[in-house]
C-alpha cells in the first residue's frame, strides 16, 4: 500500500467537524452532536468506538488526556487521565525477580499501570460536557458496534496483525477471538474481516449503567486484579479504587502571535515548547533567519532535529509525576532566558556532541515565563483536542481471562529503573507519558486549532512540524497533515548503550536516529548526513512510525457571526473528518 494512493481536500462545515483515524469513531462524534452534545461529550463517543474499532491502538484498558477550549469562557482546560504503578512495585522488586535491564520489559505484567481511561472520560464529560447527552447515549455507538461487529479497516487489520503473535503467545488461542474474524476464530483480521467483541460491549454497558464502579470495582475490577496476581502482579483492588483523573492547567508557548498550548507532565508536550522555544530564541537572536527558510530543506530538517534533541534532553531529566517535581521548575524552562541559554547549544555546521550535552539547569531567578489522536468541533464555537493509547500495540498484550475483550497497557515501561532519577519506578506513580494532545490559539483568539499527532515519540517532533507549517509557512489542515514527515528516534544499534535516565526516547542512545518519510529528496537525505545524522528512508506501511494526526481549524465570520471549520485527516491512516450538517 502507498500512503500517496488518494488525496484528500479538505473538510469544512458551519456547524462543526470531527476527525478521527476511523470514520466510524467520527460519524459516531457526529451522532452525538446532532443529539445537542458538544466536542467533549462527542469526543467520548468517538474515543470508545476508536476502543472498538482501533483495539491495537486504544482501549479501556489505557490512558488519555485531553485539551479543550470553551469558547464560552475563552480558555484552554486540561484533563490528565493517566494511571499510577501499583503502590507495592517499586525497583527493589523488579531487581529481584532478575531484570537487570534499564526498563521494564515491554510485555512484563510489571509494566501493567492503572487504567486511566474509563475516569477520564466520565471526568470530563461531567466536568465540561453539554449536559445534555447522558453516559448510555455516548457509549451506545461503541456498544452496538461490538454487538452487531464492525469490519475492520486496513491500517487498524495491518495493526492488529502485528501483534498476533504476542497476544497469543500471552494468552493462548481462546482470548484471540476478540479481535478475530467471526468466521476464523484463530486469525488474525484481514481488511474487511466482520468482527465482534460481545465482552467489550459487556464491559461498556456496565460503565453506562453505573460509572466509574462498572470498571474499578465489581467484576471488571476483579478480573483485571486476579489477572495481575496470577502472573505475579502486584496490583490490587485498593489500586483501582483509589484512582483519579486530574484537571490541571495547560502550560503554552508564544510564538509567531500564536499560542501553542500543552498538557504539563507527566506528558511530553514539555518537548513541544521547549523545541519551538528554542527555535524563536535562535530567530531572534539572528542565528537563524527562519522566515527564509524553505520547509523541508537541509537547513530546515537540521534546525529542527537539534531543537528537538535539547528538548529531549531536558524533558529525560524533567517530565515525570507531577508530584515529583519542584514547584516553578516549568516556569523555568519556559523563560525567556533559559531557552536563549540552551539555543546557544545549536551549531549550523554539525550535530550536538552526545558525550557532552546534557539537560540544563535553569537558574532559580529564570522565573518570568511565556510559556490519540482525535479532534473534534461542535456548532458552539468548541474545539476538543483528546488522546488515548495503550502505549505499545495492545499494550503489554495481557487480556484479563475472566472477562475478556480488552488488553491491558504497559505504560509502566516507560519508567526507568535507575534510583534517584525524576522518572524512576516508585510506587503509585505516574510514569512519562509519550500521547499529547495539542491546541493552537491566535493571540486575538479569532483562530482555535485542535491539533495532533498520534505515535509515540513522533508526537512532539509532529506537533512542532505542523505548528510550524499551519502558523508559519501558512498550509491548511489537510496540506499539514500530506506533508511528509522526520522522526527522531533511540538508535536501534545503540539500545546496549540506554543512558537509563526519563523514558526510553529519542537520546537516551548516544547516536538518535533520524528517519524520513520517502517523499522527503534524495539530496536532503545527504545534506543531512553530510551535517553528522544518522538517517534512514521510511517506506510503505512503516510509515506509521510517523504517526497519524489530525487537525481541525476554526475561525468566524463576524459579518454573519458564522463559525468556519476547516479540518483534514492524516493519508496514513483509515480515517476521515467528517462535517455535521
Amino acid at each position: 500500500m502507498s500512503f500517496n494512493a488518494s488525496r484528500r481536500s479538505v473538510v469544512y462545515s458551519t456547524q462543526g467537524v470531527v476527525a478521527s483515524t476511523q470514520p466510524l469513531a467520527s460519524a459516531a462524534g457526529i451522532r452525538i452532536l446532532e443529539l445537542g452534545g458538544n466536542s467533549v461529550d462527542a469526543s467520548i463517543a468517538v474515543a470508545s468506538v476508536l476502543a472498538v474499532v482501533e483495539p491495537a491502538s486504544t482501549g479501556v484498558g489505557g490512558d488519555c488526556f485531553m485539551l479543550h477550549y470553551d469558547e464560552s469562557k475563552k480558555k484552554v482546560v486540561g484533563l490528565n487521565g493517566t494511571g499510577r504503578s501499583p503502590k507495592a512495585l517499586d525497583i527493589d522488586h523488579i531487581r529481584s525477580l532478575g531484570i537487570e535491564d534499564v526498563r521494564i520489559p515491554l510485555t512484563s505484567i510489571h509494566s501493567v499501570t492503572v487504567p486511566g481511561t474509563i475516569a477520564g472520560w466520565i471526568d470530563a464529560i461531567e466536568k465540561y460536557g453539554s449536559g445534555r447527552v447522558g453516559l448510555d447515549a455516548i457509549l451506545a455507538p461503541a456498544i452496538k458496534l461490538c454487538k452487531e461487529g464492525h469490519i475492520i479497516s486496513e491500517i487498524s487489520a495491518y495493526l492488529t496483525g502485528k501483534c498476533w503473535e504476542d497476544l497469543e503467545r500471552l494468552n493462548g488461542n481462546d482470548l484471540l477471538k476478540y479481535w478475530a474474524p467471526i468466521d476464523a476464530p484463530l486469525e488474525p483480521p484481514n481488511t474487511g474481516s466482520l468482527v465482534q467483541n460481545r465482552k467489550l460491549a459487556e464491559l461498556l454497558q456496565l460503565v453506562a449503567d453505573n460509572g466509574k464502579d462498572g470498571f474499578y470495582k465489581g467484576v471488571v475490577a476483579e478480573s483485571i486484579i486476579e489477572e495481575m496476581k496470577t502472573r505475579g502482579g502486584l496490583m490490587d483492588m485498593d489500586d483501582l479504587a483509589a484512582h483519579k483523573s486530574d484537571f490541571v492547567d495547560p502550560i503554552y508557548l508564544d510564538f509567531l502571535e500564536h499560542k501553542i498550548w500543552e498538557i504539563p507532565p507527566n506528558s511530553q508536550g514539555l518537548v513541544v515548547l521547549l523545541a519551538l522555544g528554542i527555535i524563536r530564541e535562535l530567530d531572534n537572536q539572528k542565528l537563524i533567519n527562519l522566515h527564509s527558510m524553505q520547509r523541508n530543506s537541509v537547513e530546515y530538517l537540521h534546525m529542527l532535529i537539534e531543537c528537538l534533541k535539547l528538548a529531549f534532553y531536558d524533558s529525560d531529566e524533567y517530565v515525570s509525576d507531577p508530584n515529583c517535581q519542584e514547584a516553578d521548575i516549568l516556569h523555568r524552562l519556559l523563560s525567556k532566558d533559559y531557552l536563549k541559554s540552551r539555543a546557544k547549544l545549536f551549531s549550523p555546521s554539525g550535530i550536538i556532541d552526545s558525550s557532552v550535552i546534557k539537560h540544563g539547569v535553569p537558574n532559580e531567578d529564570f522565573n518570568q515565563s511565556d510559556t490519540v489522536y482525535f479532534t473534534v468541533s461542535d456548532p458552539y464555537g468548541n474545539v476538543t483536542s483528546f488522546i488515548n493509547s495503550l502505549y505499545d500495540g495492545f499494550g503489554s498484550c495481557i487480556v484479563p481471562r475472566t472477562f475478556g475483550g480488552f488488553a491491558l497497557q504497559n505504560r509502566g515501561a516507560n519508567f526507568n529503573l535507575t534510583p534517584g532519577t525524576k522518572n524512576s519506578l516508585e510506587p503509585s506513580k505516574r510514569p512519562y507519558h509519550t500521547i499529547i494532545p495539542s491546541i493552537i490559539t491566535s493571540n486575538d483568539e479569532s483562530t482555535v486549532y485542535g491539533m495532533g499527532n498520534m505515535g509515540g515519540f513522533m508526537q512532539p517532533s509532529g506537533h512542532v512540524q505542523h505548528f510550524l507549517n499551519l502558523i508559519l509557512f501558512g498550509l491548511n489542515p489537510q496540506e499539514s497533515l500530506d506533508s511528509p514527515r522526520c522522526c527522531l528516534s533511540p538508535h536501534p544499534k545503540y539500545s546496549h548503550l540506554d543512558r537509563g535516565r526519563g523514558s526510553s526516547g529519542p537520546v537516551n542512545t548516544p547516536v538518535s536516529l533520524i528517519q524520513l518519510e520517502e517523499d522527503i529528496p534524495e539530496d536532503v537525505f545527504d545534506g543531512l548526513v553530510k551535517l553528522g545524522h544518522e538517517v534512514e528512508y521510511v517506506r510503505g506501511l512503516s510509515r506509521s512510525i510517523f504517526g497519524r494526526g489530525q487537525i481541525i481549524k476554526r475561525t468566524k465570520n463576524n459579518e454573519t457571526n458564522t463559525w468556519l471549520y476547516a479540518a483534514g485527516s492524516d493519508k496514513r491512516g483509515d480515517g476521515a473528518a467528517v462535517p455535521l450538517i
